[in-house]
């Protein structure tokens, strides 16, 4: 069992690492220089054992709980845990006992109980401002209204424990990510004349990463593409 689910995942892994490095070449780019964060959701601490084993460094997961107890059970793997998840405020210091990078602070509420995590912690925390991409007036994904990022970066570098790492945004449901992604590459190059050594652009899923890599994405977040199926949660 545990055999064949190494092969399919490493089959993922493989297919998913050639899409980026296509989509890299495309772009002029290297394809080093795109990383991949393997999002685990609903995946068993199995499959993380599995992943590391494999080679990967990075995995995301997006609700708390299961988060913490993964991350606790595969804590001497040395794996970079991203939180990538809509983040109640009340929950923010608990997520920064291990989450090594927050991608999804979209309100300066987060950053007090962020701080006081990372504190208790004894850790800096990287953070991505997660930036809505939607079209003004239409609810959708999370996220900071793009003109709200600059004073959100600014908060970010006055809060102590806290270092900004760049930006990540998902594209919009019932769109085409290309346009998406080509109105977060303008927000990024006014966001990087402030801040130059925040580079990091976490952008594109199994779906439509080429897009996001098209468009300036240094890190992409993948699950179903590597893992398969999500599990039925019951």
């Amino acid at each position: 069992m545990t055999t064949g689910r190494t092969e399919e995942i490493a089959a993922g892994l493989a297919e998913t690492r050639e899409r980026i490095a296509t989509a890299a070449s495309a772009a002029g780019r290297l394809a080093e220089d795109v990383h991949l964060i393997v999002v685990t959701k609903f995946f068993p601490a199995s499959d993380v054992r599995i992943l590391a084993g494999l080679g990967v460094t990075d995995v995301g997961e997006n609700r708390h709980q299961e988060a913490a107890a993964k991350a606790a059970e595969c804590a001497d793997l040395g794996l970079r845990w991203h939180y990538i998840g809509g983040l109640q405020s009340n929950k923010a210091a608990a997520v920064a006992g291990y989450a090594d990078v927050v991608e999804s602070v979209d309100r300066s509420s987060l950053l007090p109980r962020l701080s006081r995590g990372a504190g208790e912690r004894g850790q800096i925390i990287d953070v991505l401002l997660q930036v809505s991409l939607d079209p003004p007036g239409r609810a959708g994904r999370a996220g900071a209204e793009p003109g709200d990022v600059r004073d959100l970066a600014a908060e970010v570098v006055a809060t102590d424990g806290l270092r900004l790492r760049g930006l990540m945004a998902v594209a919009p449901l019932g769109e085409e990510p290309e346009p998406a992604f080509v109105r977060l590459a303008r927000i990024r190059e006014d966001f990087l004349v402030e801040h130059p050594e925040a580079t990091v652009l976490s952008a594109g899923m199994s779906g439509d990463l080429e897009q996001a890599i098209t468009h300036g994405a240094t890190h992409v977040r993948v699950g179903s593409a590597v893992l398969g199926e999500r599990p039925t949660v019951k």
